[in-house]
């Protein structure tokens, strides 16, 4: 079943994706699961009819289970022979035909014997062991006619003929571990989208296309950003290429400045400590899965770090603190590690080692609301200055256990919510969603074609200060807890470069460029004078190359396909009165510029941080 989680939005309806082509005159809103009940209903229903189809073509595969997803479903099936694509096809057909029967679905309330008894009499493992994991009564059963049935809690459209067979896709097969335990069978997991009209599932396969030309793993590679090494080094280890290096050393450049300003010091911490260090913390007990095996060293037990949190509590430790030293902000670029299967890491996205844009801010209880409204500022100036101004809020607040007592709680979401309503960002909230050592505010931003990406989060902690002894000295003398803030902006950098090449598809503002200009002679003539204005160039910190010896159509075609954002022809009437020939990536010819203005506007742009020139 499928666990939506609802969320507001600033600056835009809460959301929905938007696909349009060119020619259309209104774009078709592509709505998710969580935004609409009709297509959850649809979504969820077309996985059963799915799983109903399979059976009947394939009577040996067993099912196991079947949730919708964000823009459609996915189920599992335990069939080792595997599913082709003419399969998928084959499957498609016969959920038509299912479809078009017009079968109705209905709801049953079943005793939990009788449906092991039924489950038994299908001989159907899977389903008994879902069965086993479902705490509640009665067992609730869906038929799709009096062919299907499965377990289930709903919801469902009334009938299959509710759902428009040229709405319908299925998409893909998968390998799928039962239950994600690799030591667990391999399941076949087909994926499957649903919509409520053909115009949307079009919309959606435009959407797909768009998405596919954006791939930041084909952009990456075409413009020679990274690479992500597997055979040789191992999987999800990413290698900075000198391009993209260049542009991770400018966005670290840019986050560390704006902290400074912001009042924030920064540290650097070790990438391994002793694993006493991380049971203290809690780690090695609750996220002991995500962690890489200890290291032995000289008869002590060392531990790659999976977060850096333990490690600023070590540096606060190491210090003395009266109340007027608080509120104490520190940052750190602090690469970590965490396992990850190989079957779930994904480009940037998900990888085993990453830089996390960490800090840590220990305050006092009053301080809380203005340090918060703080790291939204903070939050909105960074985010905006990469082209990312709408956000969607989470509020989460205090779950079913938890550390802390009520007093600490209320007055922490309290102080949330105040730094909120100070922002006039509209929130959701998700009662009993927060960790179970604090409150947290989480941010996803929207890109360029309307998807969502987490970033940012804020949370409160009382668990570690109390599990470090974390103390400063109040006005009367007395040894008091400090509150401890967590808090990542981009959350991942390597994630977020990710988002942002995706999000620009490769062509980057002009600040972040990894070559901003690029210089094209038309004859070996104008070489000295081209040499000269490169030197120009970079001595007003300009990133600039020179591209020559082909004609002149191609230059041009090779550095729109570099998507380099400033073009600069350079013929013997260009050398003569000291001009070039602009063209940019995003608005075509300029005309002709003398080169001090080029200098002007590309260096107005890096001090700005504009996108265009």
């Amino acid at each position: 079943m499928a666990d939506a989680t609802a969320s507001g939005c600033v600056g835009v309806p809460s959301a929905s994706l938007a696909a349009a082509t060119a020619a259309s005159a209104a774009p078709v809103k592509l709505l998710t699961s969580d935004e609409s009940e009709e297509l959850l209903k649809i979504r969820h229903t077309t996985a059963h009819i799915c799983a109903m189809a399979v059976q009947r073509l394939f009577p040996t595969a067993q099912v196991t289970i079947g949730p919708w997803i964000d823009r459609g479903f996915y189920y599992d099936f335990d069939y080792p022979a595997g599913f082709s694509d003419k399969d998928l096809k084959d499957i498609k057909k016969q959920m038509i035909k299912i479809i078009n029967k017009d079968m109705p679905l209905r709801r049953e309330e079943v005793s939990r014997e009788e449906a092991r008894k039924r489950i038994e009499a299908l001989n159907e493992p899977y389903k008994l062991e879902i069965l086993d994991a479902i705490k509640t009564e009665p067992i609730t059963i869906y038929h799709i006619g009096d062919e299907w049935w499965d377990l289930c809690a709903g919801p469902h459209v009334e009938s299959t003929k509710a759902i428009h067979p040229k709405a319908i896709d299925l998409e893909s097969v998968a390998g799928a571990y039962w239950r994600g335990d690799e030591k667990r069978p391999m399941l076949q997991r087909i994926y499957g989208t649903a919509w409520s009209t053909p115009e949307e599932l079009k919309a959606y396969n435009d959407f797909k296309a768009e998405a596919a030309r954006r791939d930041h793993r084909k952009v990456g590679k075409d413009l020679n950003l990274f690479s992500i090494q597997q055979e040789d080094v191992g999987g999800g280890l990413v290698f900075w290429h000198p391009k993209g290096a260049l542009m991770r050393d400018m966005i670290e450049r840019f986050w560390k400045d704006i902290h400074l300003e912001r009042g924030y010091d920064l540290l650097y911490t070790p990438h391994v400590g002793k694993l006493d260090l991380w049971k203290t913390s809690g780690h090695a007990d609750f996220y002991s899965e995500n962690m890489y095996r200890p290291i032995d060293v000289e008869d002590e037990t060392y531990q790659l770090k999976p977060m850096n949190c333990p490690f600023h509590v070590a540096v606060y430790k190491d210090g003395y603190f009266s109340y007027r030293d608080l509120p104490i902000r520190w940052a750190e670029m602090g690469t970590v590690y965490r396992y990850e299967r190989s079957g779930t890491m994904h480009g940037l996205f998900r990888v085993r080692g990453f830089t996390q844009d960490d800090a840590h801010i220990f305050c006092l209880p009053d301080q809380i609301a203005d340090e918060i409204k703080g790291v939204l500022d903070l939050t909105e100036d960074i985010l905006s200055t990469f082209g990312f101004k709408e956000f969607e809020v989470n509020l989460s607040t205090q779950p079913e256990k938890s550390v802390g007592g009520p007093e600490i709680w209320d007055k922490a979401e309290g102080a949330l919510k105040d730094a909120l309503a100070q922002k006039g960002w509209d929130y959701e909230v998700d009662e009993g969603g927060g960790a179970f050592y604090g409150p947290k505010i989480d941010i996803k931003i929207l890109d360029a074609i309307g998807r969502k990406w987490q970033c940012s989060t804020v949370q409160l902690d009382f668990n570690l200060p109390e599990r470090f002894d974390l103390a400063y000295i109040d006005k009367e003398n007395v040894k008091q807890r400090p509150i401890m803030i967590h808090r990542a902006i981009f959350g991942s950098l390597e994630r977020f470069f990710g988002i942002l090449t995706e999000n620009y598809a490769g062509a980057f503002p002009l600040w972040i460029a990894p070559t901003q200009v690029r210089l094209l002679p038309v004859t070996d003539a104008v070489d000295d004078y081209v040499q000269e204005t490169a030197r120009k160039l970079r001595a007003a910190g300009i990133r600039c190359d020179v591209q020559s010896q082909e004609r002149l159509a191609k230059l041009v075609r090779n550095a729109e396909k570099a998507k380099i954002p400033v073009m600069c022809v350079v013929g013997e009437q260009e050398a003569k009165d000291g001009t070039l020939a602009v063209r940019t990536y995003a608005d075509g010819d300029q005309g002709v510029l003398s080169v001090d203005d080029v200098v002007a506007r590309i260096s107005a742009a890096n001090q700005g941080k504009g996108e265009k020139f």
